[in-house]
C-alpha cells in the first residue's frame, strides 16, 4: 500500500468510500477538512475477495466509489489554535482492520503536517482501548476533556517514532475508529484489546509519560461514563501493571 496526501484543509478533496465498508464514509464526501489515505499502487482494488453482507441501492453503482482505498483519515486546523491541526475521522476498511493500518496512516500524516507548519496534532477518545493505540502511536493525555467522556491527547509533530512501535487494536476483538467534531476515537466491537508492533526494547523509559498514560486510565475510570465490564477489566490491569512497574512508560510493553 502507498501513502497519499490528496489535499489539505480546504482544497476541497473528498472521497467516495463504500459505508458497507468503512464507518464514516459520508464524513469523507465533505470537501473542507484535508485528506489522505493508503491506497494499492496501481488503483487495483484494495479488498478484490470482500464480499459485503448487503446489496447496494439500484441508484447506486459499486464503480462510483475509491475502492482502491484501504484507509483514510481526515483533518482540519484546531478552531482556536493555528499551530494545532485535529483528526477528525479515521477509518479502515473492514476487511483489513487489525493490521495496524490506522496507526500506519496517522504516523504518515503526522509526519506531513509537520512539513506543513504544524506543532502539534490532537484528537479526543471516549473508551480506554482507543486512548491504549493512540498512546502508543505517541500521543498523550493532556489533561482536557470535551464532549461526553472524551479525553484529549497530543503528539508533538516533531516525534515520530517509527522505532519505538506501534499500536494497534486487535482486529477480532475490536478496532479503533474515530469519529466527532473533534476526532473521537472508538472501538468497533465488543471486546476491544491494544496490541503493539514494534521493538520494545527501543521505548524510552519516561516517568512522567507513564504517569500521564495512567491518568487518562483513572479519568476512563472515576469519569461520568460507566464502563463496560471489558472496559472496566482493562483499564484495572493497566494501572496495575503500571504500579508494578514503578512508573515505567507503557509504550514499552
Amino acid at each position: 500500500m502507498e501513502y497519499a496526501f490528496l489535499g489539505g484543509p480546504g482544497s476541497g478533496a473528498t472521497l467516495r468510500l463504500d459505508y458497507r465498508a468503512f464507518a464514516y464514509a459520508g464524513k469523507f464526501v465533505v470537501g473542507a477538512p484535508g485528506k489522505a489515505v493508503l491506497r494499492t499502487p496501481d488503483g487495483s482494488p484494495a479488498v478484490p475477495e470482500w464480499k459485503p453482507d448487503e446489496p447496494l441501492p439500484p441508484a447506486v453503482e459499486a464503480s462510483a466509489f475509491d475502492d482502491d482505498v484501504v484507509a483514510a483519515v481526515s483533518f482540519s486546523p484546531d478552531r482556536t489554535d493555528p499551530d494545532c491541526c485535529r483528526l477528525r475521522y479515521v477509518t479502515v476498511h473492514v476487511a483489513r482492520r487489525g493490521e495496524g493500518l490506522g496507526p500506519r496512516l496517522v504516523d504518515r500524516t503526522v509526519s506531513r503536517l509537520a512539513a506543513d507548519g504544524y506543532d502539534r496534532v490532537k484528537i479526543a477518545v471516549n473508551n480506554p482501548f482507543a486512548y491504549a493505540a493512540l498512546y502508543k502511536c505517541g500521543f498523550a493525555y493532556t489533561g482536557e476533556r470535551t464532549g461526553i467522556a472524551e479525553l484529549v491527547l497530543e503528539r508533538p509533530t516533531a516525534e515520530v517514532d517509527g522505532e519505538n512501535g506501534t499500536a494497534e487494536v486487535d482486529g477480532e476483538n475490536g478496532t479503533a475508529e474515530v469519529d466527532g467534531e473533534n476526532g473521537t476515537a472508538e472501538v468497533d466491537g465488543e471486546n476491544g484489546t491494544a496490541a503493539v508492533d514494534g521493538d520494545s526494547e527501543a521505548a524510552a523509559r519516561d516517568e512522567s509519560g507513564g504517569d500521564r498514560y495512567r491518568a487518562g486510565l483513572r479519568a476512563f475510570r472515576d469519569g461520568d461514563r460507566d464502563l463496560d465490564p471489558v472496559e472496566r477489566e482493562f483499564v484495572a490491569a493497566r494501572l496495575e501493571e503500571g504500579e508494578e512497574r514503578g512508573g515505567r512508560d507503557t509504550r514499552e510493553e
